[in-house]
């Protein structure tokens, strides 16, 4: 295969331990005072591009913790995509199975391993027919509430709803389900104990939320890679701990830390 669609450069890179496949977005951020009405044009007072998508992001967060990763995605041969594969290679993604196409642009968002592989499903976005083979392939099914809402078709909103919502997914075929909650933590369920259990997170004063789902799910994906004999339940108190700081910042991977930046405690 080639490095970023390019023919005849073969794989000469450490097998990766974390592999996504998923979307890379630019993200085109206006901040203003309020939003605008249909039809309205208001005053901005900041306005800057940044780095984004669910799958991106949560390869980022993996490797600022120390993970070998790889991307799997397409953008488009234009500068926005240029300039995303040249993120990738700065914060240590491998670019190997990351191309690059003319017949469609690379996409944006406005926004006002061990031997034993783990398979980590986020369903996102979420579509309540989802194919039941995500459910029964998955070692951890991870989503947020509004994800879990769409595909259970219950109301989440608190700890105990999570806990509900988790179970119909295991009945569905989950092995292990987390729900993430935001500021409250998240709620994990799996066959093997079959009692919700609710993993709160500390109280942080919150800057931008944009990513933070991401950030929690690309740090799950690095413990499990990397200290799969961790307690889950520590994982995601650790996953917890990294997300907070991600909110404390403005901007998607530009908030991530990276593992330099961390407790030696969380490694």
């Amino acid at each position: 295969m080639a490095a970023s669609g390019e023919p005849g450069r073969q794989w000469q890179e450490e097998v990766a331990a974390v592999v996504v496949v998923g979307s890379c977005m630019t993200d085109l951020v206006s901040l203003t005072s309020r939003l605008p009405k249909t039809g309205e044009t208001i005053h901005g007072h900041k306005f800057f591009i940044g780095f984004g998508g669910k799958g991106a992001n949560q390869c980022v967060q993996a490797a600022r913790l120390g993970a070998k990763t790889s991307m799997v995605c397409k953008v488009g041969k234009d500068s926005f995509g240029n300039d995303y594969i040249g993120n990738l290679k700065q914060n240590g993604v491998s670019t190997e199975f990351t191309y690059q196409t003319k017949d469609a642009a690379t996409g944006t968002a406005s926004i006002i391993v061990n031997n034993e592989v783990k398979t980590l499903f986020n369903p996102a976005p979420a579509i309540a027919d989802l194919d039941p083979q995500f459910y029964t392939l998955s070692d951890v099914f991870c989503c947020n509430e509004s994800e879990a809402e769409i595909l259970t078709d219950l109301t989440v909103g608190s700890p105990a709803d999570a806990g509900k919502a988790a179970q119909v997914l295991i009945d569905r075929g989950c092995q292990v389900v987390v729900i993430t909650l935001g500021a409250e933590g998240c709620v994990l369920l799996s066959r093997e104990e079959p009692v919700p259990k609710h993993i709160p997170t500390g109280k942080v004063k919150a800057v931008d939320t944009t990513g933070a789902g991401d950030s929690f799910v690309g740090a799950l994906a690095f413990y499990l890679a990397y200290y799969p004999d961790l307690p889950l339940e520590e994982m995601l108190k650790r996953s917890n701990f990294i997300a907070a700081i991600s909110v404390q910042t403005t901007g998607t991977q530009s908030s991530y830390p990276y593992k330099k930046d961390l407790p030696l405690d969380l490694f």
